[in-house]
């Protein structure tokens, strides 16, 4: 029998569950934490029911121990059909460890707008309105965007579910039951003030505006990342 029914892999401190960690608590879901950046190892993923890989600096293509650890083991939860939902550079090993390349992003996403001051957003494909990660949201998604590397698909075995006018694979299926979502829906507001106050991309940007439009998506933000997340344990069958 698994230990835990969740396990969550960290890659940096500040890039938390977020949304998900108040659904665990209302569920009454037992997870378990990994924080790689603080000497944390990624256990055997066989042991638990399901697994989160949150965001973080590193790159999928880092021949560090760490990362070449964490493409093993999501290789096995692959192989395994383990439940796997991967959040930016989680999605980006998911699709290096599933067969795919991790590249430079043609536009690098940060934030909430684009150079042009348009938001953010992503679009389901046909696949992925039939999706049940999807199920009860909309096609057309206002979402964060913080990377500067993406991922191309590997010839077979992996599905887009959602694209976005500079990147186009936003949201990726492998195999039966494991999703990348290149964008984030998981921040709570401490959570995004930490992140502006530390990541560096965002510590370029004006703090006052980025935090006014959190705000301002607050509500439509909140309800999606938690209908996500909660959508997530569903097909995991946690809840």
């Amino acid at each position: 029998m698994p230990e835990h029914s969740l396990l969550i892999i960290k890659n940096i401190t500040h890039e938390g569950p977020g949304l998900l960690e108040s659904l665990l608590h209302e569920h009454g879901i037992a997870s378990h934490v990994e924080e790689l950046s603080q000497g944390g190892t990624f256990p055997d993923p066989r042991n638990y029911r399901a697994v989160v890989v949150l965001g973080g600096p590193q790159s999928a293509n880092d021949k560090t121990p760490a990362m070449q650890l964490q493409l093993r083991q999501i290789e096995i939860i692959l192989e395994d059909n383990i439940p796997f939902l991967g959040i930016c550079l989680g999605m980006q090993a998911m699709v290096k460890a599933g067969g795919g390349n991790v590249i430079k992003s043609p536009v690098k996403e940060t934030g909430f707008t684009d150079t042009e001051n348009i938001p953010y957003r992503i679009d389901l494909t046909s696949a992925g309105k039939e999706a049940p990660l999807f199920a009860g949201l909309e096609s057309s998604i206002a979402v964060f965007q913080l990377h500067g590397e993406t991922v191309e698909l590997a010839p077979s075995g992996m599905e887009l579910l959602a694209t976005s006018h500079h990147c186009k694979n936003q949201v990726v299926k492998v195999g039966a039951n494991a999703y990348g979502l290149q964008c984030h829906f998981e921040m709570t507001r401490p959570m995004f003030s930490d992140l502006i106050s530390i990541d560096h991309d965002l510590r370029q940007m004006d703090s006052q505006s980025l935090l006014a439009q959190f705000d301002a998506l607050y509500d439509e933000y909140t309800a999606t990342g938690r209908m996500l997340m909660d959508n997530f344990l569903r097909i995991a069958g946690l809840v």
